[in-house]
């Protein structure tokens, strides 16, 4: 992306470590020397509801605001389910992109839900599960790393490792699975 400052909402469900993907891009995002922030948005969530959280990140200079992220660069769905509950998209830039978990092809997505732009799509629910990793949160961040290059699959290493001592390797391979068969379209 051409932009200094990226901005990334995540929309994804209690428990399916939306907060955690924000925190460890973030910290990938700080390791190559950008300037990064990751935050949640917080309500009495429960197991299983709708969750944001955000990420900002800079090349050039320090990330001075706080708020909330309502006009994205790149949105983030963990749930395909939840593009029927809410809008994912909205706020999102003139040259955004989306980023859904489905099985689903691009154009089903596109007419079922009305996203237009650019749109990545991969089945991060099926990479998880054969790889042994119980969330799709990190597999997700394989896409966001495709879709964008705001950060490097290789700064990821080192926060996966960290976050998930033995079990890193296979978050890492998920990751780098759903990497290689994410599908962006314009």
């Amino acid at each position: 992306m051409t932009s200094k400052l990226i901005e990334i909402r995540w929309h994804g469900r209690g428990g399916q470590g939306a907060v955690t993907s924000a925190e460890l891009v973030a910290q990938a995002a700080i390791n190559e020397g950008k300037y990064a922030q990751a935050f949640p948005s917080f309500s009495p969530e429960r197991r299983g509801a709708p969750v944001l959280a955000f990420n900002r990140i800079n090349s050039e200079e320090p990330i001075r605001t706080r708020a909330e992220v309502d006009q994205p660069d790149v949105v983030i769905v963990l749930d395909s389910s939840l593009l029927a509950i809410l809008d994912a998209t909205s706020g999102l830039k003139e040259k955004g992109t989306v980023i859904v978990n489905t099985k689903k092809s691009a154009e089903q997505i596109r007419s079922e839900f009305g996203i237009s732009g650019r749109l990545a799509i991969v089945d991060a629910t099926k990479i998880a599960q054969e790889s042994g990793v119980p969330t799709v949160n990190t597999t997700m961040v394989g896409v966001l790393i495709k879709a964008t290059n705001v950060i490097t699959l290789e700064a990821m290493k080192e926060p996966l490792e960290k976050r998930f001592g033995r079990v890193a390797e296979r978050n890492i391979q998920a990751m780098g699975r759903a990497y290689q068969e994410t599908v962006i379209g314009e």
